[in-house]
């Protein structure tokens, strides 16, 4: 089956086909690493690693590329165009290079958690100081550059179709809000391919200049001592690993009108060709109806979510649950409104039993049609869960628990990465009557409480086995007792 997949820069669903032999090349942005990834973030990684298993599941080889931004990446204009992972460093009392591996590293354990499949290329734009370097000079030769003050900028004005992925009016388009303001720039929408350091690309002067501003993260360059600007790294990399054109570039829908329009624009004047076929954007997450961001303090952490006692692939299945071209508006409730609804996936699939029975072959290639039929579909993950849980609705009264079953299951797991058969409980070994199942990363306490309120109910003591029971609900766990076992798990 053939994914077909909303393209940003034709604004319609096209089929995805490799410009050239079997490999669909797919480059991603990713994360500034000067803080944590909030779940605004990490929705985007997840929505990539969707697309390279989609690609995957339907036959196609992929060869992914997602950078990290340790430099370059400049705050909003009223904070004066600050580098992020400087003014980290001042913040936390750390370098510049200590502040980006220990947050590069946080967020591939984040990807982890999330089971993101790592990419088969993590470049960092400090690691591509050379291929950014020569990539600014190309455009120097082809006349797309010139010097002010404060570093190298691209003229826009010597491209017709600058801003076609937007379709917006060069009027209209806004300056890349990371970049500081230049009264010296062309047109609003010239963009810093170069930033000096200080005034004209000169050292620092401490006659003359702040030391509390002075950079740690800076290079010599033809143009003077400064650093790369947020849009090159992108361009250097995809274009080193990728070759150019590729087939798939992604990125949030914020990057639209800015730093993907200057992608485009400086690949496609170095080069002469298109920078890449397909552009996919994934949407904003939201709580209480506004976007989540570092700069506003308006965020939560993976973390966050994990003192909560939430799994974080609940949090992958309720992205999953909204299609990555929709606003999703967060909230607690609603993600254990997702824990609950993957639990019953999970406790479905691992009722499944080894022996084949009879028509359950036909039901089960019926129903993985009509699921591979969602996902090729601009990857319709709502209409693709939705087949799934009237599959479990159909089988449970069929009686279709089997071999074929399994094998269903086993392979919408590979592209859907929801630890279908991962048993979310963990029995603490009770000598009791009765099994006690806790949910993963519980605290010891909880563990010692469980086992005193079983003991309890089994010697006749009730009164101290409800108080134990009010003791744990009150901590924020729910108690389910059945006959044969006890569940304990966050609310």
């Amino acid at each position: 089956m053939k994914l077909k997949i909303y393209n940003t820069l034709s604004r319609s669903k096209q089929e995805v086909t490799p410009i050239s032999g079997d490999t669909i090349r797919m480059y991603s942005c990713g994360l500034t690493v000067y803080d944590f990834a909030h779940i605004g973030n990490l929705r985007k990684y997840v929505f990539d690693d969707l697309l390279r298993r989609t690609l995957k599941y339907f036959g196609y080889k992929v060869k992914w590329v997602m950078n990290i931004t340790d430099v370059g990446h400049l705050t909003s204009d009223q904070d004066e165009g600050e580098d992020k992972i400087e003014k980290g460093a001042r913040k936390e009392g750390k370098s510049a290079f200590e502040i980006a591996e220990f947050y590069k590293q946080a967020f591939i354990d984040n990807l982890k958690k999330l089971n993101i499949d790592m990419p088969d290329v993590l470049p960092s734009a400090t690691g591509h100081i050379k291929e950014q370097i020569e990539l600014i000079s190309k455009l120097e030769s082809r006349g797309f550059v010139y010097k002010t003050d404060d570093g190298i900028y691209f003229d826009t004005s010597k491209l017709d179709d600058y801003g076609k992925l937007a379709r917006l009016d060069k009027e209209n388009l806004q300056e890349g809000a990371r970049i500081e303001i230049n009264p010296q720039k062309k047109n609003p929408t010239d963009f810093a391919l170069w930033k000096f350091s200080y005034p004209q690309g000169r050292d620092f002067d401490q006659n003359v200049d702040d030391q509390s501003k002075r950079r740690q993260m800076e290079w010599p360059s033809p143009w003077g001592l400064g650093f790369p600007g947020w849009h090159v790294e992108c361009s250097a990399m995809s274009t080193k690993y990728l070759g150019q054109p590729f087939e798939i570039h992604t990125g949030g829908v914020d990057h639209i009108n800015i730093h993907h329009t200057n992608e485009i624009a400086q690949s496609e004047a170095a080069e002469g060709k298109e920078l890449a076929r397909y552009w996919v954007h994934s949407e904003h997450l939201l709580e209480n109806g506004k976007k989540m961001a570092k700069s506003d303090g308006h965020f939560i952490r993976l973390m966050d979510l994990e003192e909560r006692g939430f799994d974080p692939v609940d949090l992958r299945f309720f992205y999953l649950r909204s299609h990555y071209r929709s606003k999703i508006d967060f909230s607690y409730q609603s993600l254990e409104g997702s824990r609950s609804a993957r639990r019953k996936i999970v406790d479905f699939c691992l009722s499944l039993e080894s022996g084949e029975i009879e028509g359950e072959d036909l039901f089960y290639r019926e129903k993985m049609n009509e699921f591979d039929e969602a996902l090729s579909d601009d990857l319709n993950t709502p209409r693709a869960l939705e087949v799934i849980f009237t599959t479990i609705t159909e089988a449970a009264n069929k009686s279709f628990r089997g071999a074929f079953a399994k094998k269903f299951f086993e392979k919408i797991d590979e592209v859907l990465a929801l630890d279908l058969f991962k048993n979310p409980f963990e029995s603490i070994g009770f000598s009791g009557s009765k099994e006690i199942l806790i949910a993963s990363s519980f605290e010891q306490e909880v563990a010692e409480i469980s086992k005193e309120m079983a003991l309890r109910k089994e010697q006749g003591d009730f009164f101290a086995s409800d108080e134990l029971r009010a003791k744990l609900v009150n901590m924020g766990y729910v108690v389910e007792e059945s006959q044969k076992q006890i569940k304990i798990y966050k609310k």
